[in-house]
Formats: C-alpha cells, structure tokens, sequence
C-alpha cells in the first residue's frame, strides 16, 4: 500500500459521481491519490459539507472517497426495515463492492458517522484497517443539566437541539462552519425530513458498548477523536465509548463538534499521524475477498 503521506501534492479535489445500489441511486465523492480513506459524515449533512477538511487529507497525499449516507445528499432513503445502524453498515459495504472499493481502508466517521463507521467495521471486518472516531456517537452515557452522569437513551431529543446553536455560534465557526451547515443541512431537511429525524433518533440511542468490545477484542487499531467545547457528543459520552473499548489511542482537540471544518489542517495532520503509525503484529485481519476492479461509471477505484 502507498504510505506517501503528509506532504503537499496537487489538489484536483473531490469529484462527485452517482451510482446505483439496489436500484437506487447513490452519490458520492472521490478523489486524491495515496493511502484510502473512507469518510462517513454526520447526522443531517453530506459529504459536502466536510469539502474543506476533505481536500486537505487529499492535498497531503490521501484518496477519499465519502459517500452521502442514504437520505441525505441525494442518496436515497434505505427501505423502512433497514433504517438502522447495521442496516446502513450493510449500504456502506455495497457502496464499496459496487465502487470497487480495494480493502482494506482506514475508516474515518464524524458524529452519526462515527456510528456508522464502528457498527461497519464490526460486521465487514476486511473493510477497515484501522478506524477514526471523530466526536463520534456510540458511547452509553450523558450528563444532563445538573451535572448527572445517565443513560444516553434517557436524554431528550430536544436537547440534541439545545446544544447545536451553542456549539456553532463561537468565534470563527460562526462565518466559517455555520453557513457551511446549513447549506448542506437546509436542503436535505427539506428534501427528506423523515431521514433526518430517523437517523436523529437512531444517533440519540446508539449504545454500541457491544460491538466496540468485539472490535478491541479483535486488536482493531481505534483512534478516538473528541474536542473540548463539544456539547452535542459530551465528555461522558466519549468517555463511556472509551471505556467500552478498554485501552484507545485518544486524542483530545480543540474547538467544538464540528471542529475539523474549522481547522482542515488540523484534521489533515491527525490523519496523517494516524496513518503513520504501523499497523500492530498481533492484529487480526481478516483476508479480503475478491472485488471489483473499476467503479461503476467505468473509472478506476
């Protein structure tokens, strides 16, 4: 694998295709050269929106591909009895069969994504080499206004909300990420409001304590991700996903939930690192099977 990372290479940017998954239509974005990078984004967005951080991974030396999950970002809506975690973890892995995705990837998810990416690696294990959490959902826990450490099921969907402005509004997110967010947000509420609420609530009840267990038991190299001003994923929640997993490589950042689309070098440099470091004798990869060669417009994966 092409481990050339980290330095500046010509950027030709993301390129957004759209392919057909179980006769529905997909969109997604690809673009870069080097090591792979699987990013799956966070709840009421698309991979657009995440452009800036994006193209920084693919100006240091990275391929991404990001799709826009179903609902969201022109990618159609799942069937009703598959709208839940595995269920978009078994879109993810046809994405990647009918794209000719070559595995395995490093797999980065931010918020619901992060979700997405630890329920995907549990059930694909050839997919992902090593796995970014990024303010990710999954852990059991909340702290609710008076300080209480509860039960993530417990709190309300309507705090969710609360923080969300809060979390946007200081200093520069202000101009730089909160319109950037609404662009995205705007249309596919308006596009698919019944997406939006369903992957709302799927991302207030992940419990994932399970399938994060199996994943360290498995040695699965798991970077977890969260920043100091995040008030949409707290502190107790990341710390619960930690503890869950038992021993992770964690790293705290500045700003908010949407930092990385603050500060894209600072994103860029975490993956980076994170690529850098050597993958553990010990962990169990699986063997991949085969798949296909070309992306289904034609083009090479």
């Amino acid at each position: 694998m092409n481990t050339n990372v980290g330095s500046q290479r010509p950027c030709s940017g993301l390129r957004w295709r759209s392919v057909r998954i179980d006769g529905r239509i997909a969109r997604y974005g690809v673009g870069g050269f080097g090591p792979r990078v699987l990013f799956l984004h966070g709840w009421g967005l698309s991979g657009a929106a995440y452009t800036r951080p994006l193209e920084q991974l693919i100006g240091m030396g990275m391929r991404v591909y990001v799709p826009a999950l179903p609902g969201f970002g022109g990618t159609a809506r799942l069937p009703e009895a598959q709208r839940t975690l595995p269920g978009y973890a078994h879109w993810v892995g046809q994405f990647a069969d009918t794209i000719g995705l070559p595995r395995p990837v490093t797999v980065v998810g931010h918020s619901f994504g992060g979700g997405v990416a630890i329920t995907t690696a549990h059930r694909l294990p050839d997919l992902a080499e090593r796995l970014v959490l990024v303010n990710s959902i999954g852990g059991s826990a909340w702290t609710d206004g008076r300080g209480v450490v509860r039960a993530l099921r417990d709190r309300p969907l309507w705090d969710w909300g609360l923080h969300l402005p809060a979390d946007l509004l200081p200093g520069r997110q202000l101009t730089r990420v909160l319109p950037v967010v609404l662009r995205d947000a705007v249309p596919n509420v308006l596009r698919n409001p019944g997406a939006v609420w369903e992957v709302a609530h799927l991302a207030r009840t992940a419990n994932l304590a399970p399938e994060l267990a199996a994943l360290a038991e498995r040695r699965l190299p798991i970077f977890v991700v969260w920043s100091k001003r995040d008030t949409i994923i707290p502190e107790s929640t990341s710390l619960s996903l930690q503890a869950a997993l038992g021993d992770p490589h964690t790293i705290t950042m500045p700003g908010g939930h949407a930092w990385l689309m603050d500060d894209p070098h600072a994103f860029g440099e975490l993956i980076t690192n994170v690529i850098h470091q050597p993958l553990p004798a010990a962990f169990d990869q699986p063997v991949a099977g085969a798949f296909p060669a070309a992306v289904a417009d034609g083009s090479a994966a």
